[in-house]
């Protein structure tokens, strides 16, 4: 009965909902060195190896000495998340002429934290509520800061990071995924385009523009083009963005 009455207080499953869980002790484990353990362990084997019953071992305790801080595993996902969140980097909103070079770097930065910890590509959005977490707060809220010093009112400079937001997610998550497949194979990079090259030699032979544009890339390094490609789509959005600025401020 006490355990419904609790849940009928937290409409919204998720750690940034409920009230931490009290002892009469002190824990014995701060809920900052529970995850930043928890991240040091994704980094180093990925999502499949976090459990309570792991993260437990690799601290020395055991898992019941978590439940102050952490009622369950997406518990414990919403905080990585919001901890990784809290490595990106959000200029002050300065002058309105600034706004796409403060934007340009939040979005770089985003793009840096998200392709450090690759296992971020399976659980954006698939649990919790991780848009309540402090750093991820403090994120949307500078970017807001930033369109809305750029001349937009709230409710476009909302949609504004939200088109941004999504395209830099989109973009590396899908790295971050090859990125993470690539760690498996045990291949570097220019390992696999090396050995890839002369299938996709072979394949692209009855296509002239792919051919054409095939023959320049064993000059680069992937991790160059990469950087190209999202910073030539980047550059797009930016300037789409920069259109609907100019039209307000005509």
């Amino acid at each position: 009965m006490a355990a419904s009455r609790a849940n009928d207080k937290q409409p919204i499953a998720s750690v940034w909902t409920r009230p931490e869980r009290r002892k009469r002790d002190q824990p014995a484990l701060s809920r900052s060195q529970i995850v930043a353990e928890a991240v040091r362990l994704l980094d180093e084997e990925g999502i499949g190896a976090l459990s309570l019953r792991r993260l437990g071992t690799r601290l020395n305790a055991g898992a019941t000495s978590f439940y102050s801080h952490v009622a369950n595993k997406d518990e414990l996902i919403e905080l990585v998340v919001d901890e990784v969140y809290g490595e990106i980097a959000v200029p002050e909103a300065g002058a309105p002429a600034d706004w796409r070079a403060d934007a340009a770097r939040c979005a770089q930065s985003l793009r840096a934290a998200l392709l450090a910890h690759p296992w971020m590509a399976s659980v954006l959005g698939e649990v919790g509520v991780s848009q309540l977490g402090p750093n991820v707060m403090r994120v949307s809220a500078g970017m807001l800061g930033i369109f809305q010093a750029a001349g937009l009112p709230a409710d476009e400079a909302d949609l504004a990071f939200s088109t941004l937001a999504a395209y830099v997610i989109g973009m590396s998550i899908s790295e971050a995924s090859w990125l993470t497949a690539l760690a498996r194979s045990g291949r570097s990079e220019q390992d696999w385009a090396a050995e890839l090259w002369p299938a996709a030699e072979a394949a692209a032979a009855a296509h002239p523009g792919l051919r054409e544009r095939y023959a320049a890339l064993p000059a680069k390094d992937p991790r160059t083009l990469r950087d190209e490609k999202f910073g030539y789509g980047l550059d797009r959005v930016l300037d789409g963005l920069a259109g609907a600025v100019g039209q307000r401020a005509g």
